[in-house]
């Protein structure tokens, strides 16, 4: 009876957030004629390249890490 709860609740969660109008907002009304590429603009171009070195770098380093975790339990139960 607990499973047939748990599984109900799930499907009723499920079906709840589903139903729900989650798509995003209208794009608003075209910009100006005068409004060219190098002016201010909402939802310009932003450079990426920064932050996605650091999640590069920050995922290389937590494989590393996980690998070398990974070694040292290897090499643990060789020994033993």
């Amino acid at each position: 009876m607990k499973k047939l709860n748990k599984i109900l609740l799930i499907v009723l969660i499920t079906v709840a957030f589903t139903s729900v109008d989650i798509f995003a907002q209208n794009p608003g009304p075209p910009p100006p004629p005068g409004h060219d590429a190098t002016g201010n603009q909402e939802g310009g171009r932003a450079p990426i390249g920064g932050g996605l070195f650091i999640l590069l770098g920050l995922g290389t380093a937590y494989g590393g890490f996980r690998g070398y975790k990974f070694y040292k339990k290897k090499k643990k139960n060789l020994v033993e």
